[in-house]
């Protein structure tokens, strides 16, 4: 990921303007690193079908990085999450004031569509890319998890519930991510396999998520840990032994999906997902 990390300090969002930080508070949490696991997806799944479009991928992989660290600072706000941390780092709010914080995530979020309508790829397809991060990180997306999540804040729900919230929330954006991949090498069929693949790591990933919020401190996470208490979390619906016991299950069915994937996908998914797929042990 050397690679990208260059590409994404070579297309930070600038400003020329007077304002006293601005430019700063666009650039800071990108700046802050991150696992970058969603352009990792991406540009794994170009890397195994054609290596010579990974330059071009970079666009894309940096339109879903924007998108995401929008979502992080928005939900970090004191009318979401109220935290103070975020990768490692103050989060926007805290280190400026509300203001530039939901400014920010704003222009992020509209830059990362900027950065892929200047792609290099044929107008098709960069239709096609729009759309999916469009649908997947906005209205019937991410950002419907996230209106769900704040609205039932001290309302338990059922746990397909809470599925629901979380596909939503946070699946669908990796979910995405591998499907971007897909329509970039022109794999439309596969977009779709690894669409549903990714709705399912989505879902392990949150579980995880919800486990180390309760078994990490926040210097381990770099964020607000033990913050999910009035939440809908796995954590709080099923207990901490439940969601440890859904965790090993989907990630044993993932590792069973991903050994199934043709050779060249699979070796360049499986030192990535490895990685992650059992974080919560």
């Amino acid at each position: 990921m050397q690679n990208f990390e260059q590409f994404l300090q070579e297309h930070l969002p600038r400003s020329n303007s007077f304002h006293p930080h601005y430019e700063r508070a666009l650039q800071v949490m990108l700046q802050a690193g991150g696992k970058r696991f969603r352009p990792a997806l991406l540009l794994a799944v170009v890397r195994a079908y054609n290596p010579l479009m990974i330059e071009s991928a970079y666009h894309a992989a940096l339109a879903v990085e924007l998108l995401h660290t929008y979502s992080l600072i928005h939900d970090d706000l004191p009318a979401m999450d109220d935290s103070p941390l975020r990768r490692g780092n103050p989060t926007l709010h805290v280190l400026f004031d509300e203001v530039t914080a939901i400014l920010v995530g704003d222009a992020l979020n509209t830059y990362s569509f900027e950065v892929l309508a200047d792609a290099p790829f044929a107008p098709s397809m960069k239709v096609e890319l729009v759309k999916l991060l469009a649908h997947n990180g906005g209205l019937n997306g991410m950002v419907l998890g996230q209106a769900i999540d704040c609205h039932f804040e001290n309302k338990p729900l059922g746990i397909e519930q809470i599925r629901f919230l979380h596909i939503n929330k946070t699946a669908k954006l990796i979910a995405a991510s591998l499907a971007m991949g897909a329509v970039i090498v022109g794999k439309e069929d596969l977009a779709l396999k690894l669409y549903e693949f990714g709705i399912e790591l989505g879902l392990l990933f949150q579980i995880q998520d919800d486990i180390l919020d309760v078994t990490q401190s926040s210097e381990e996470a770099g964020k607000l840990t033990n913050n999910d208490e009035e939440k809908n979390s796995f954590v709080t619906i099923l207990g901490l032994n439940k969601a440890k016991e859904e965790a090993d299950s989907l990630a044993y069915k993932l590792l069973g999906e991903l050994d199934g994937f043709e050779k060249r996908l699979k070796e360049e998914l499986s030192p990535l997902l490895v990685q992650y797929i059992h974080r919560h042990k």
